[in-house]
């Protein structure tokens, strides 16, 4: 969770990277995730992160989410990224909601969103998530494309102290533990 928070303080601090706070008005989710990807000939790329959906109460608790994908070609190097998605409709929220896989450009397209702080005027979004990110390593660059990200059942029970679903939690239906207080805390500005 200090991660997912963590993440989101550092892009507020870059004001050509940040998210323009209308699309950030207009979400009707985020995931916020960290990704290393390492690779030496084939590659591979797992993360860890939380997901989010907006309510008629103000945005939910955190769903834990996992990413994981692999690559081949001539790819030497290790990077971490960190990216949040954010959920521009509800068909995104439910594909998130699911406790099974989502896969980016093949169950929800995914597009690089806006950025900057000035950003003004009405923004139709061109896709069912945009996504931003930021990269230290070695890479010169990393796609998600192809990456599956899915829910991890085990962190929820483990955090909620019992099993509960996604939906469940998106939808409102699961109070947030204090530990989720920061996160919520900074995503109530919007």
């Amino acid at each position: 969770m200090d991660q997912s928070v963590e993440i989101l303080r550092d892009f507020r601090q870059i004001p050509e990277s940040d998210i323009p706070p209308r699309i950030l008005a207009d979400a009707r989710g985020l995931a916020i995730i960290r990704v290393l990807k390492i690779g030496f000939g084939v590659s591979g790329k797992g993360g860890q992160g939380v997901v989010v959906a907006r309510t008629a109460h103000g945005w939910s608790a955190p769903s834990f989410i996992g990413l994981g994908g692999a690559g081949w070609g001539l790819q030497v190097g290790a990077q971490v990224s960190d990216f949040i998605f954010v959920l521009n409709n509800d068909p995104a929220v439910r594909a998130f909601s699911r406790d099974g896989n989502v896969k980016i450009g093949a169950d929800i397209s995914a597009a690089a969103g806006p950025v900057g702080r000035d950003l003004q005027g009405a923004i139709t979004p061109t896709a069912a998530v945009y996504t931003y990110s930021r990269s230290k390593g070695l890479f010169a660059g990393i796609s998600l494309e192809g990456a599956i990200i899915g829910t991890q059942k085990t962190a929820n029970a483990r955090y909620y102290g019992r099993v509960v679903s996604a939906r469940s939690i998106l939808a409102g239906r699961v109070a947030p533990t204090g530990g989720a207080q920061r996160l919520l805390g900074i995503l109530g500005r919007y």
